[in-house]
């Protein structure tokens, strides 16, 4: 009798975080083995727009586990049709091995919806469920694991199992991020890697140049996270109202406000690294604050990538922390940042009444605010913000 373990998913793609994660597991509970299922139809979300089909997830997933001793893949779900139900798949799983123990391996967010999955009570007789976290480090997230558990045993009579275990915290959304700007080198096993590049998967080598604005909105909303999306369509629109009103380019406002955060999920240390593979200088104010960089590295990939005029950049690149002597544009993409419709905070409304008012008061009180902000909270306030306020109050005196 043999204990075997079951891990499907879209891998959509296969990272190191699925592959890390599963072998600690396996070596945990002590499989003798670890048979990986890719999904031909994802029941719970659908695929990303541009992901492979599931042949080729299939041999991504199988380069994966290349080398990981104890590790099958198989193509189970991809020779039964319609939606790739775990139910259907462990029932075919259970009668070819009727004498061995199912266990059932998944991560947090399918453990917290399993209720909602297809007959979870036939899944909860068939196999044995075991979630993988990073539970020390996160204790709220422990505890709601812990009364999940709690649930699923006493609804469906589940054997559960949370398994503390330390894996490259990464989902695959953000594996296809990381893609895009070529820095998956460590979120990828090499031969992964390696064939996403020569066959062109998931965008890669597509001309995104000169893309008319709603593809060039659909790929950068792509590059958010989704609580940000709304703010990156909110300062898109709002910078073409703002345009419209005092005389700028309306397509060229709405074109840098949908790309003036693409950059923004990276982490400080990766907008670090794609600045040194992309040699995009970095001062020590910069090294020391690194979210700034995301208006530099974003402004790079609109010029490199998407191919966008020097107006659009530099507004891009300006929208955090201002500038002395900014262009019209620039102050439209940085305050439209600032009081776009989903933005909530003391002395907005303010704020949104001096930009309809005047630009460039409004503009002041964007700086002004932020630097008072920074300074109560002891955080270092950017040069080029006080260059910005410093530039705008000499303007106004002179007027």
């Amino acid at each position: 009798m043999a204990n075997i373990g079951i891990y499907g998913g879209s891998f959509n793609p296969p990272h190191k975080g699925h592959m890390l994660a599963a072998a600690q597991c396996r070596a945990a509970l002590g499989l003798e083995r670890v048979i990986v299922i890719p999904a031909a139809v994802p029941p719970h979300k659908a695929l990303a727009d541009g992901s492979p089909d599931a042949q080729t997830r299939l041999a991504l997933t199988k380069l994966a586990v290349r080398g990981l001793d104890g590790f099958e893949v198989s193509d189970l779900e991809l020779r039964r049709e319609g939606p790739s139900y775990t139910v259907d798949t462990l029932r075919q799983l259970s009668a070819q091995h009727p004498d061995d123990t199912l266990w059932l391996m998944m991560g947090t967010d399918m453990f917290l919806s399993f209720a909602s999955w297809r007959e979870p009570e036939q899944i909860a007789r068939l196999a044995r469920i075991v979630c993988f976290a990073r539970t020390a480090v996160d204790a709220a997230l422990k505890e709601r694991l812990e009364a999940q558990a709690a649930l699923l045993r006493a609804e469906f009579g589940a054997s559960v199992t949370l398994l503390h275990n330390e894996f490259l915290d990464i989902s695959s959304t953000e594996a296809r991020r990381l893609l895009f700007f070529g820095l998956a080198d460590e979120a990828l096993q090499p031969e992964v890697l390696a064939y996403i590049r020569q066959n062109g998967l998931y965008g890669l080598g597509r001309n995104y140049r000169a893309l008319p604005f709603d593809e060039l909105k659909a790929v950068s909303l792509s590059l958010h996270k989704a609580s940000r999306r709304a703010h990156a369509e909110g300062t898109s629109e709002t910078a073409v109202q703002l345009a419209r009103k005092y005389g700028a380019d309306e397509t060229l406002a709405a074109r840098a406000g949908i790309l003036h955060d693409l950059t923004k999920a990276l982490s400080g240390a990766e907008q670090i690294e794609f600045c040194r593979i992309h040699g995009i200088p970095v001062s020590e104010e910069e090294r020391e604050n690194p979210g700034i960089l995301h208006g530099k590295t974003a402004a790079w990939c609109a010029r490199e990538i998407f191919g966008e005029c020097e107006e659009i950049c530099s507004a891009i690149e300006f929208h955090t922390t201002g500038r002395a002597d900014m262009t019209l544009l620039e102050k439209i993409i940085y305050i439209a940042d600032y009081v776009e419709p989903t933005r909530d905070f003391p002395g907005v409304d303010a704020l949104r009444e001096a930009v309809w008012r005047d630009l460039d008061e409004g503009v002041l009180l964007g700086l002004e605010q932020t630097l008072r902000l920074l300074e109560s909270q002891g955080r270092s306030v950017c040069s080029a913000s006080h260059a910005a306020r410093d530039y705008l109050v000499r303007e106004r005196k002179s007027l």
